[in-house]
Parts: structure tokens; C-alpha cells; sequence
């Protein structure tokens, strides 16, 4: 039996290829975060074998993440106008091609272009996933096909730190850190096996495509992220302002934009009305300053270890471990139990555990001998991984909860697509503290320097506090599930 076509969701009960068809987008989905947190276990090895400027280990994340964020949404369109399985096919194939470039990468400059196809090919294969879990199941399978996606991230969270840092380490054939991105390759192969057991599928009404649109948000992003890449945040030139400040005006052209397109009639990359009340900005703003803790900080427990202690990269990897489990099994209880009974209450939780773990770090490093590996640094990491969980299980829940059906799509690409600006800014902000801080001082300066990031990420996850009172201040579930 071959995979048909339809253009629209429809019953699929009978589709007998659907678990088939689920393992290739959940395999999808798990090989994003894997490479992610791969890449940062590994990226201290590859800038000891490649040289350049110590902000390259910055931009080998933040060359993935940007184009990641800022193509997700047009992504998301380009398969509803071509078909989401042949984008998905599409995007794992460039995945696949740009992650064996990386590989055979000869330079800094050549990987990190290498690692801007990768965000752009990933950006892509996500967007698709929701859709075609939608087309090939429905009622109660398509509740159980959703919820496997929770489990599969969690997994591969835990799996990435320590599959980073013993591929690196093992060495396997002279490869070093080059086997980390090879690693996608076996996984990319596997998902283009089971591909064409996917239902096609695009949207009944076909959008239009807002190229324009897609310039400025990529042109807003950029400029403010250039100038945060390898310099000390605090001493910002005057050109490096000017050029943030520059980013900052494309963004407000690009909102212009949007609205101009929805007023025409045509698709916006973004629904205007979705900014029409307070609760979906704080709820971006707050995802922003979440997603930048948590990712600015894993840069910078695994800088601090292998740059400051020189510790070997398997060492660091599973140093991260207890936050990949703390996080796996809160995503996992949460999601399971606590939203639906706690609502809202769980995500404020889930800020309150992250700063609790954050502060105990700070704590933690103030004692530690500066020469000596923390050993009770695990305990915090694992705290701070349990607040991640809570976090994340709840937010997207509280964040669509009181949208209409038809701003759904968009708010989703527009949430993801914040997530990983928030991590580029996060790398960026908290790599950029802990370097100035760091260099060129010793194993002394290397412990100040990641303590002074700690505080930062402190501050941020303070403003995300403030930041997602909005979402909860109406119709806050109680934990009968009845409402104010």
C-alpha cells in the first residue's frame, strides 16, 4: 500500500501506516534537539582544533539557532502551499547534507555557514509535524500520537549532552568532535525510509507567501544579535548600539508590514489580532527570557568546565545530565497530571524551581576551589532542569488557551520561533558575560565569570515573573478546572 494524497485533513482511521509514519516525525522532532544540545557539549573541541576567535563557540550555536527562528513560520507556509510531506522530505534531506558538511567543515567560517543551512533546513522539518499528526489520526489516537512528541524531547534531552560528549571523546576513526554532527546522518536515513509512508497534505485554502515579510524579521533579527556575539555586553560600542538600535527599527517596520498584508487581504506571516490584548505579547516576552536562562546557561556550565577547569568534554556532557533528567521527568509528570489539575500554577512553579536552581548554583560556585571540579553543582543543575520541565509542560498550554481556532497556527509558529530567538539571544547575552568576565584571567577569573552569569540569567527569569502575569491575571483555571 503507497501513502496517498490528499490536500486537507481527513478521517484516517483506517490508514494503516500511521505508527510507521509518527516514528519519522518524532525521529524528526528529537534529531533538532539532539543536535543542539550535541553541538554546545562539543563546541569548546572544535574551536581547540579549528582556532579563530573564541566567539566562534558562540556563533557555532547561534549560526543554528537565528535562521531557525526567523525561517519557522515561513517554513510552516511553505508547506501548506507545497505539501507538508514533501517539505518534511525536503528539509530532512538538506538536514542530512548540511550536517555531513559540517563534518568535513575545513574552517570556522565554512562551519558556521554550514550550520546556517542546517537552522534553515530544520526550520523546515518542524513546522510540518503538527500538521501531518493532524491529517493521519484523529479523536482519541490523535491525542496519543501529540503526546508522544513530550516523551521523544525528553529522551533526546538527555540523550544529547552525554551523546555529545562520548562521540567527541571516543575520537571513533580521528573524527573528534566531526562525529557529532555525522551522528545525524544513520537518524536522517531513518526518517527518509519511513517518509513515504506520510499522508501528503497542505492547506485546503492556499496562503500566500510574504517574502517580504520573511526579509525584515530575518533582517530585524540579525541586527540585534550580531552585535551581542563575542564582546563584552556592558561596553557596547556606539556602532554596535546603532546597529541593535537599526535591528530593533526593521522589527517595527516588519509589525507595519504585517498589518498592511492582513489589510490587503493576503496571508501575514503573523495575525495581527493575535496582539489585540496583552496575554500572547507577555506570553512571547516571557518565552524569550525563559528560553535565554536556560540556554544561555548550558553554554556556560559547559564553558566554564572546559575552558575554565579544562575538563574533558565527556566529563562536561554528563555533568549535564541531572538537568536533562530533572527536565524529562517534570515535562513528563507535569504534562501527565499537574497542568490539568493546577492550570496556570505549574508554569508560575516551574519559574520559582528554575530561580531556586539558579540561585543554589551561584552558591555552589561562590564555595567551590577554583582549580577543582564542582561536584555539588549537580545537585543545582538538577533543580534547575526540574523547573525547566514544569515550565515548558505548562506554558504552551496557558499560551493558546483563549485563542480563536484560526489564530491557533500562527501563534504556535510564532511561539516557536520566539523560543529560538530566545536561545540565540541567551548564547549570545550569557556567552558573551561569561567570556568578557573570563578571559584572560585563569581558573579565578573563569569561576567569577560564571557566577556573574548566573545572576544575569537570576534577572532574567525575574523578568519572565513579570513578564507572564498578563497570561494569568483572566480566566486562570482552578484546580477544580473551573474559572474566575
Amino acid at each position: 500500500m503507497t501513502a496517498e494524497r490528499v490536500l486537507a485533513p481527513t478521517p484516517t482511521a483506517a490508514y494503516r501506516w500511521r505508527w510507521p509514519a509518527l516514528t519519522a516525525l518524532l525521529l524528526g522532532e528529537a534529531m533538532n534537539l539532539l543536535d543542539a544540545t550535541i553541538v554546545q557539549v562539543a563546541a569548546p573541541a572544535i574551536h581547540a582544533d579549528l582556532g579563530g576567535s573564541v566567539s566562534g563557540i558562540q556563533w557555532f550555536t547561534t549560526a543554528y539557532t537565528l535562521p531557525f527562528a526567523v525561517l519557522l513560520i515561513t517554513g510552516g507556509r511553505l508547506g501548506d502551499i507545497a505539501g507538508r510531506r514533501r517539505l518534511f522530505v525536503i528539509g530532512v534531506t538538506g538536514f542530512m547534507l548540511a550536517s555531513t558538511a559540517c563534518a568535513l567543515a575545513p574552517s570556522v567560517g565554512a562551519l558556521i555557514a554550514f550550520r546556517v543551512v542546517q537552522g534553515a533546513a530544520a526550520a523546515v522539518i518542524i513546522p510540518q509535524t503538527i500538521g501531518l499528526i493532524k491529517a493521519m489520526f484523529s479523536g482519541d489516537e490523535m491525542s496519543r500520537a501529540l503526546g508522544g512528541i513530550g516523551p521523544v524531547m525528553g529522551l533526546a534531552a538527555v540523550c544529547g549532552p552525554v551523546l555529545g560528549g562520548a562521540l567527541t571523546h571516543a575520537d571513533l576513526f580521528g573524527s573528534s568532535w566531526r562525529a557529532a554532527f555525522l551522528v545525524n546522518v544513520p537518524v536522517s536515513l531513518a526518517v527518509l525510509a519511513l517518509a513515504p509512508k506520510l499522508l501528503e497534505n497542505r492547506a485546503p485554502k492556499r496562503p500566500t507567501l510574504d517574502l517580504p515579510g520573511t526579509l525584515l524579521a530575518t533582517l530585524g533579527a540579525g541586527l540585534v544579535v550580531y552585535p551581542l556575539i563575542g564582546t563584552d555586553v556592558a561596553g557596547l560600542s556606539g556602532g554596535s548600539w546603532g546597529t541593535i538600535v537599526a535591528g530593533l527599527l526593521m522589527t517595527a517596520l516588519f509589525a507595519l508590514h504585517q498589518r498592511r498584508v492582513a489589510a490587503a487581504g493576503r496571508s501575514p506571516l503573523v495575525e495581527p489580532s493575535l496582539f489585540a490584548h496583552r496575554a500572547f505579547p507577555a506570553a512571547l516576552a516571557t518565552s524569550a527570557s525563559f528560553f535565554a536562562v536556560t540556554n544561555g546557561l548550558m553554554m556556560v556550565v559547559v564553558l566554564q568546565l572546559q575552558l575554565g577547569l579544562g575538563t574533558g568534554v565527556l566529563n562536561a556532557g554528563l555533568t549535564l545530565v541531572p538537568w536533562s533528567v530533572g527536565l524529562a521527568i517534570a515535562s513528563w509528570i507535569a504534562g501527565a497530571r499537574l497542568v490539568r489539575r493546577y492550570g496556570h500554577r505549574v508554569m508560575s512553579l516551574g519559574l520559582a524551581v528554575l530561580l531556586l536552581g539558579a540561585l543554589a548554583a551561584i552558591a555552589v560556585y561562590h564555595a567551590a576551589d577554583p582549580t577543582a571540579y564542582p561536584t555539588w553543582l549537580l545537585l543545582p543543575l538538577g533543580v534547575v532542569g526540574l523547573g525547566t520541565g514544569l515550565f515548558t509542560a505548562a506554558f504552551f498550554t496557558i499560551a493558546l488557551k483563549r485563542l480563536r481556532p484560526q489564530e491557533i497556527g500562527s501563534a504556535a509558529g510564532l511561539l516557536n520561533a520566539v523560543q529560538q530567538l530566545g536561545a540565540t539571544l541567551g548564547v549570545a547575552i550569557l556567552g558573551s558575560v561569561y567570556l568578557g568576565s573570563a578571559e584572560p584571567g585563569g581558573a579565578s577569573a573563569a569561576l567569577h565569570a560564571v557566577q556573574v552569569a548566573f545572576w544575569v540569567a537570576v534577572g532574567l527569569v525575574v523578568i519572565g515573573f513579570v513578564t507572564s502575569r498578563p497570561m494569568i491575571e483572566k480566566d486562570a483555571p482552578e484546580p477544580d478546572g473551573t474559572h474566575h
